[in-house]
C-alpha cells in the first residue's frame, strides 16, 4: 500500500510540471486513504510558500477542520525542504515517506541544503541580516499569551 501512496505523490510531482509547477507533489494518508493531495503552485500562484507539502496539509486542515494531523502520514516525491519539515512538525503529522533526497533537489537547482545550513548558523552569520529591535515591546503579547487560561496550544 505505501507504494501506492508514493506512486500517487510521484504522479503528483509530474503533473504539477505539466501544469505549470515545480517537480513537487504528496499526500497525506490516514489508514489506506488519502485524505488530500498537493502538488507545488509556487510559479502558478505567485506563492513562495505553495510547496507540495504545504499545499497537502492545508487542504487536510481545511477538510478535517483541525490543525492537528495526529495519526497521519505524509508522503512525498522528496525529502521535506525546511519550510515543509517545520509544517509538518506544527501539523504533528506522525510519518513522512519520501522518494528524492534533499540533494537530487539540489542538483535541480533548488536550495533545501542551503537553507538547512543557514538554519545551523549564528543570526549575525546569515545571508539574510537578522536585526532584533523592540524586544521588551515585543513581550507584551507574549505575556498575554502565557497569562490567557483558555488559550489553545498547538
Amino acid at each position: 500500500m505505501k507504494n501506492k501512496f508514493m506512486q500517487r505523490a510521484i504522479d503528483l510531482s509530474i503533473e504539477s510540471i505539466r501544469s505549470g509547477g515545480g517537480p513537487f507533489g504528496s499526500v497525506i494518508v490516514k489508514g489506506e486513504k488519502i485524505i488530500s493531495e498537493g502538488m507545488n503552485r509556487v510559479t502558478v500562484n505567485n506563492d513562495p510558500t505553495a510547496h507540495g507539502e504545504i499545499t497537502a496539509i492545508r487542504q487536510a486542515c481545511k477538510k478535517l477542520n483541525t490543525f492537528d494531523l495526529s495519526g497521519y502520514e505524509l508522503y512525498s516525491n522528496c525529502e521535506p525542504c525546511p519550510m515543509c519539515l517545520s509544517a509538518i512538525y506544527w501539523s504533528h503529522i506522525d510519518k513522512v515517506y519520501y522518494a528524492n533526497t534533499r540533494e537530487d533537489a539540489h542538483k535541480i537547482d533548488f536550495l533545501d541544503p542551503i537553507i538547512y545550513t543557514e538554519l545551523q548558523k549564528k543570526n549575525e552569520e546569515k545571508k539574510i541580516k537578522m536585526i532584533q529591535i523592540m524586544r521588551e515591546e515585543g513581550l507584551k503579547a507574549f505575556e498575554i499569551w502565557d497569562q490567557k487560561t483558555d488559550k489553545i496550544k498547538y
